[in-house]
């Protein structure tokens, strides 16, 4: 059996941890086992079925300006397991530090993109800073999408044969639409015959959360019966459900968390509303569609996530325009078959994932 060490940095319910868990469970695990580092160990929604599937889980130190201590904790870390001959990092703001320590151990390794951005501030450039040695450094360069590629390696490493697109794949059975489970999940929200309005992600400034709940506010003067539902949680949350009280919008805002439930969830929703600032490429939007949800997204999103005609785009500006396009009726409709088609099946991206990992593997052990 191969073990291949992911470095997740927390297993809490956020995008890349949601494909990695996908990945996960369709994996072949006689073949290839998970084993996951952390440095955010209380961020662990994820953790119990890790364990239940047989994987690992280890808790290395955080980054804050502690060069050495993260350089000797996995140095350490690699004399202690030498059974880990691949390191799959989807962390990438430090990545720089211990990547070179794991090939000086013998193990192939792989960067892998998930976003288009590292937010704002000072923290933005030192992240840019340190991320800039990883295209010399691992010996594969993986990316959710080209763009997300181009802006972390560069346009001349994604031209590279270390360059590995792998599409965040869904598991378009499992998300196959139940009309019996929406109405019940319906009635359980107490949404029978209200306008359900949805989101799913993390509670993270890229979401745009402030926005979306502008959005709703002008959307309830159009649908005052309107429900607005926002699965997830995060650093956030408090601001949110600050904002939440002051547009008066807590009878019609519902924030339930976290949820392994998705699927239904999304079975129960009218639309889903995804304004997100920058995004790779987000898993959500695929896993609406194989729901048959119709989503109402971003236009800095990257193109690649338009799988079906059930996707709209429009601009970040004003939230009557958005509240105007959510309230337009749109039918679902099932269109898993252009997902498949697309590249977007978790099947495919299992498939692709392990012939690499066992590439890799031969090639550390030879």
């Amino acid at each position: 059996m191969i073990r291949v060490l992911q470095m997740i940095g927390a297993l809490e319910m956020g995008g890349s941890q949601a494909l990695v868990m996908n990945l996960y469970r369709h994996m072949d695990r006689e073949r290839i086992q998970f084993d996951f580092v952390l440095d955010h160990p209380d961020r662990d929604d994820y953790a119990a079925e890790v364990k239940e599937l047989g994987g690992r889980i280890y808790t290395m130190p955080g980054f804050h300006g502690n060069v050495g201590e993260v350089r000797r904790s996995w140095s350490s870390f690699f004399k202690e397991h030498p059974e880990y001959r691949i390191l799959h990092s989807h962390v990438r703001s430090y990545a720089s530090l211990y990547l070179p320590v794991a090939r000086r151990n013998g193990l192939k390794t792989i960067i892998h993109s998930h976003s288009t951005s590292n937010g704002s501030g000072l923290s933005s450039l030192v992240k840019m800073a340190l991320q800039y040695p990883l295209r010399y450094q691992a010996d594969v360069l993986m990316s959710c999408t080209r763009e997300a590629g181009v802006w972390l390696y560069g346009e001349k490493a994604c031209r590279g044969e270390n360059f590995i697109l792998l599409k965040n794949g869904v598991d378009t059975a499992r998300f196959a639409f139940n009309e019996e489970a929406r109405r019940r999940y319906r009635k359980e929200l107490g949404a029978e015959d209200r306008l359900v309005i949805g989101h799913v992600g993390r509670f993270h400034e890229a979401k745009n959360h402030g926005f979306l709940l502008d959005c709703f506010a002008a959307l309830r003067k159009l649908r005052p019966d309107a429900l607005l539902l926002l699965v997830g949680d995060g650093e956030l949350r408090p601001d949110i459900e600050r904002k939440i009280k002051e547009l008066g919008l807590e009878a019609s805002v519902l924030l339930p968390g976290n949820r392994s439930d998705v699927a239904e969830l999304m079975w129960a929703m009218d639309v889903l509303a995804f304004p997100s600032k920058w995004e790779g490429l987000p898993v959500t939007v695929v896993e609406a569609q194989a729901a048959g949800l119709p989503c109402l997204i971003s236009d800095r999103i990257t193109r690649e996530v338009d799988i079906s005609p059930l996707v709209r785009r429009l601009a970040i500006d004003e939230p009557e325009h958005w509240a105007e396009e959510l309230v337009k009726p749109l039918p679902r409709m099932d269109v898993r078959e252009n997902i498949v088609r697309a590249g977007y099946d978790i099947n495919d991206s299992v498939n692709r994932l392990s012939r690499l990992y066992e590439k890799l593997y031969r090639e550390a052990n030879t």
